[in-house]
């Protein structure tokens, strides 16, 4: 199933993509199920907002595609390498990332989305996907000269607007299935890679952070993202593109 939050009439509601309309459900179906209202609404009448807004936390792995790791100038960790954006970093599709006025230099990063359905807490991998509710599409928003100063990543990743989320959940998407991440800037590609060619994967990630610390309903895991970094400015359209997932479009402005 495609799940999408939206706004419609200033009330913001649930839904299931059924071709060109959406199915009303009767809450949020983390929490509610997959009840439906009986009402049908054109999705021309919507605007989508962020699939999930996580309860708690944001969950992130760094340098989990070699090839990126190597532009980053090292070699990818051996154990998954956690950080945490807050969930007020999140923002929807078309909304705004915006620049903030303390760095000079922000960075796109196209990641696969995970997110969880279940409390969970030591996990074990082999049991780890029972525990996802489903899969969107991120992107972990850098300013990558903070990231350089600060010595670690909580301010250079957890500006407002800086985890751009959506624009659907997919119930059943195929993590073998060959999906492919691409971001593109004004169009053009920067980024082109398989999701297969995670080091750490999904089991595996939502083993070892359930781990450390419990998981949440609504929780997003941020997966890592492949080479091809680079910097966007003021009035640059970044999107995001994961096939079964559709594409995330925000546009940049500054502070």
């Amino acid at each position: 199933m495609r799940i999408v939050r939206y706004s419609r009439n200033e009330a913001i509601r649930y839904g299931i993509i059924d071709e060109k309309e959406v199915v009303e459900l009767a809450g949020d179906p983390l929490f509610a199920g997959f009840e439906t209202t009986g009402e049908r609404i054109p999705l021309a009448e919507i605007t989508l907002l962020a699939p999930s807004i996580p309860r708690s936390k944001i969950v992130c792995v760094g340098k989990n595609y070699r090839d990126h790791a190597a532009e980053m100038g090292g070699e990818a960790p051996g154990e998954p390498l956690l950080f945490l954006k807050p969930n007020t970093s999140v923002i929807g599709p078309d909304d705004a990332i915006v620049r903030p006025s303390q760095s000079q230099r922000t960075d796109y990063e196209g990641e696969l989305a995970v997110v969880i359905g279940r409390v969970a807490k030591n996990v074990p991998a082999d049991r780890a996907l029972d525990y996802v509710f489903g899969y969107t599409i991120g992107n972990d928003v850098t300013a990558r000269d903070l990231q350089k100063s600060d010595g670690q990543w909580s301010r250079a990743k957890g500006f407002d607007t800086f985890c751009p989320l959506g624009p659907i959940i997919e119930t059943e998407f195929d993590l073998d299935g060959g999906a492919r991440i691409v971001t593109r800037v004004n169009g053009e590609v920067r980024q082109d890679g398989p999701i297969s060619d995670m080091v750490h994967s999904v089991p595996d990630i939502i083993a070892y952070a359930s781990a450390a610390f419990t998981l949440l309903p609504g929780d997003v895991i941020l997966t890592g993202t492949p080479a091809g970094i680079g910097e966007f400015g003021a009035g640059d359209v970044v999107e995001v593109e994961i096939s079964g997932l559709g594409i995330l479009r925000n546009t940049a402005r500054n502070a």
